[in-house]
């Protein structure tokens, strides 16, 4: 979390800009709808149009050339939807994905049997065969998360699954600490590695500026993502901020709306509901104030670029280090966050992180600077999403209400979330979900074979 708590509950005094303003196989399947106009990844999820504001950070904070930029963006796309094919098709013996190189030109995909190298190199991808899947590292950092809840983890902040490594990491401010709590966790000899940092995620407090909102006149924060609900609007923030039913003012000073749900700690999400004198948009700030819009929100792949937009710091870029990190703020323990290489400064909490035209988390902790460099955590917003029954605003813009939770013979519907891996079905056909994402209007299977892959 960049923020600071008060005695009166979780608010924060920190600022960030925010997005509110005023004003396969054959199917067996007998009746399969017509063939959809080809779509690639790239267009499905905006990257061959990228706003120029996130161009110029990537050019600037991952230090590429003339239009390496807008090649790396296209190739982090295709490689999604390639890393989901092979997910679903490797099974049980998927080990994770990720891309690396200056335009991420070279995707890699792990699995635990030798015997899926020819696949993986068939849809072009690097293969590596490793000892563990990535369900095993997940059950061992699982066992990591429960313990947390009774341990002191003051020296060992962050501890999450490194894809590429193959292993559960563990980072402490001394070996000793690691030690202690891989051992009360019972996964000795789990491969769990050791990272010793001095680096500990903190609070970022008291800084002013961009489209702040205030919390019962004592705290501040800013907006994430703007939401619907229903024919109700609103935005998604960090749940750090307030408590269900505390009230907000705009940056204006004017009346704003309610906290209707806040999640801290466990998870660092909450959403608010405005009044109608505010409207929700589709966009976030970038650099010198450029506003560029959202389009979806499919999770981008470890090693992808990633940007950020906070108040005090401005527009900054950098790549995704890993998903599913637990950090341990003073104030409590949050699961499920992502870490990148984005730096942060106090008052950046709450900021919008952005892929391409994806959008992927609000700002929750870090570390560091924007000087000497530094790491940031965001809560990912599909779960935000989901967990709150919200739709994603999006450009162009698309109604929904989240349908009921889903299970495996549901009907594909747009507004909910879906991960990998999962199954619907959509005009009498199968398919099985390539890449976490919340579904928009225009995005049905038979249309989207970056994200849909019929069964």
């Amino acid at each position: 979390m960049l923020g600071r708590h008060t005695a009166a509950g979780r608010r924060v005094a920190l600022t960030a800009l925010g997005t509110l303003v005023l004003t396969g196989a054959a199917s067996t399947a007998t009746a399969a709808p017509p063939p959809a106009p080809a779509s690639t990844a790239a267009q499905t999820l905006g990257a061959d149009r990228p706003p120029a504001a996130v161009l110029r950070a990537m050019e600037r904070d991952l230090k590429l050339k003339p239009g390496q930029a807008e090649e790396r963006l296209v190739n982090e796309a295709e490689a999604g939807a390639r890393a989901g094919r092979l997910r679903n098709a490797l099974g049980k013996h998927f080990a994770g994905a990720w891309v690396r190189g200056a335009t991420s030109s070279e995707l890699t995909v792990a699995t635990t049997d030798a015997a899926d190298v020819s696949a993986i190199k068939a849809q072009g991808a690097k293969a590596v065969v490793v000892k563990r899947t990535l369900a095993e590292l997940q059950t061992v950092k699982n066992t990591l998360d429960s313990t947390a809840r009774t341990a002191k983890t003051h020296d060992t902040p962050v501890w999450y699954v490194d894809v590429p490594a193959n292993r559960v990491v563990v980072q402490a401010t001394k070996r000793s600490a690691a030690t202690a709590f891989i051992k009360a966790a019972g996964v000795e000899g789990k491969d769990v590695g050791v990272r010793v940092s001095a680096m500990r995620p903190r609070l970022l407090e008291d800084v002013v500026g961009g489209d702040a909102y205030y919390i019962e006149s004592s705290a501040r924060c800013s907006v994430g993502f703007s939401v619907t609900k229903d024919e109700q609007q609103g935005f998604a923030s960090a749940g750090h901020c307030g408590d269900q039913g505390d009230k907000t003012t705009g940056h204006n000073m004017a009346a704003q709306g309610t906290f209707q749900a806040s999640t801290f700690p466990g998870k660092d999400m909450s959403w608010i509901a405005v009044n109608s004198d505010w409207t929700a948009t589709a966009e976030v700030k970038g650099e010198g104030g450029q506003r560029t819009q959202v389009t979806g929100s499919v999770q981008a792949l470890v090693g992808a670029s990633i940007c950020r937009s906070g108040s005090t710091t401005g527009w900054h870029c950098g790549t995704i280090r890993q998903h599913d990190t637990s950090v341990s703020y003073a104030q409590g323990t949050v699961d499920g966050v992502t870490q990148t290489t984005v730096c942060a400064e106090p008052g950046d909490s709450g900021g919008p992180y952005v892929s391409g035209s994806q959008a992927q988390g609000v700002t929750s902790g870090g570390s560091g600077n924007c000087t000497n460099g530094g790491t940031t955590f965001y809560q990912p917003i599909n779960p935000i999403l989901s967990d709150f029954g919200l739709v994603l605003k999006t450009a162009p813009s698309q109604s929904g209400t989240p349908a009921p939770p889903e299970n495996a013979a549901e009907t594909w519907a747009a507004g909910r979330v879906y991960e990998a891996g999962a199954t619907v079905t959509h005009a009498g056909v199968r398919y099985q979900c390539l890449q976490s994402h919340q579904a928009q209007g225009g995005w049905s299977p038979v249309a989207t074979p970056a994200l849909w892959q019929r069964m």
